[in-house]
């Protein structure tokens, strides 16, 4: 299959209130579609625009597709994912681009075969997934994760920490009373606190009933990770610092046990690699946030991980670009049977929040 056309559309989508990241306070996400046709199939992918996250604007992406990424598939079998990944292999940095191409060709793939990509491989159409309870003051977090766990039935939430050790121990003791003993915590600490620090972090979170620290401080795959996470009495989720397979061989080389695979930030042909090599050294892999919209939701959700997967800020956002909005039961995903993602688009939507 060759590259007959291709086209880029850039949208703003509203929360329902302001959301506070380690990096940025936003009332609003930015986002690119990108959209791929060879022989009469389709295929699609969301990317997330955030400078602080990806260092990509709406210009920066558009002109680093047009002047040297799709001019090298031209002539390219879309249909090879290593014929792909070799037309960009001496092109550096650009990964939120390159992710976004071939994730699109994955789905065009599936379109092509007429068949889910779930399907396409060999995995299963229920996700279960994980709130993001993000950075407030604790009696707000734990009103938050009471609701959504009362409204969707959630199992396991990520609490954003960094906001200080007695901050987020306070807001874990209010989540705890607010959701009760059978609700599994995550704490994703954004790597706010120093490496020197984060022994006795992660021990207090697990005293406090965490399952899985992620970030807790800036990580390299050295013998101080290596240390931290033998010391840990829970696994060390792994997340800013691996961003590809060569950033995951080497953490799993430090006994890594934990990995975090973003589809939305490096495309689902990496993070497929990366959650492949976990499996073969035993260690667990969550489909981390990206901040997807319920479009991107419905895409980078097609990859399964061995702990529930974080696509559900869509939640967040007031409108959507898809004809449809991901249903959330018992903490639960079921992702639809259609081949074809690209028929899932709302073109009138997506016109109406065009940038």
């Amino acid at each position: 299959m060759k590259l007959q056309d291709w086209s880029l559309h850039l949208y703003r989508l509203p929360y329902a209130r302001e959301v506070a990241w380690a990096n940025a306070r936003e009332h609003a996400g930015v986002f690119a579609l990108i959209v791929l046709q060879a022989d009469g199939a389709t295929g699609i992918a969301e990317g997330t625009l955030k400078d602080t996250w990806s260092g990509v604007s709406p210009n920066s992406l558009a002109a680093a597709l047009h002047d040297f990424l799709i001019p090298r598939l031209r002539d390219v079998d879309l249909t090879d994912e290593r014929v792909v990944a070799k037309a960009f292999a001496g092109i550096p940095e650009n990964r939120l681009a390159k992710g976004m191409i071939e994730s699109a060709c994955w789905t065009l793939r599936a379109a092509a075969a007429r068949e889910p990509l779930w399907k396409l491989w060999d995995a299963d159409h229920v996700r279960e997934v994980a709130w993001t309870v993000t950075r407030q003051r604790p009696a707000l977090m734990a009103a938050e994760a009471a609701e959504v766990c009362a409204k969707y039935g959630f199992r396991v939430l990520k609490v954003k920490g960094g906001q200080g050790v007695d901050v987020d121990l306070q807001a874990l003791k209010e989540i705890r009373a607010a959701v009760g003993p059978n609700v599994e915590l995550y704490v994703d600490a954004n790597s706010h606190y120093a490496r020197g620090d984060a022994a006795d972090y992660v021990r207090k979170l697990a005293q406090a009933g965490v399952t899985v620290a992620e970030d807790p401080c800036p990580l390299q795959p050295d013998r101080e990770f290596e240390a931290l996470q033998k010391a840990s009495p829970i696994p060390i989720l792994v997340d800013r610092s691996c961003a590809s397979t060569e950033d995951a061989a080497l953490y799993l080389e430090r006994g890594a046990q934990a990995l975090s695979t973003k589809p939305g930030r490096v495309g689902l042909a990496e993070s497929r690699a990366i959650a492949a090599m976990a499996a073969q050294r035993r260690a667990s892999t969550a489909v981390g946030i990206y901040a997807e919209s319920a479009l991107g939701t419905l895409i980078n959700l097609q990859q399964p991980g061995t702990m529930a997967a974080e696509q559900t800020f869509f939640l967040t956002m007031t409108d959507q670009v898809s004809t449809l909005v991901p249903q959330i039961r018992d903490g639960r995903i079921e992702l639809p049977a259609e081949a074809d993602l690209s028929k899932l688009v709302d073109w009138e939507q997506l016109e109406r929040f065009a940038l």
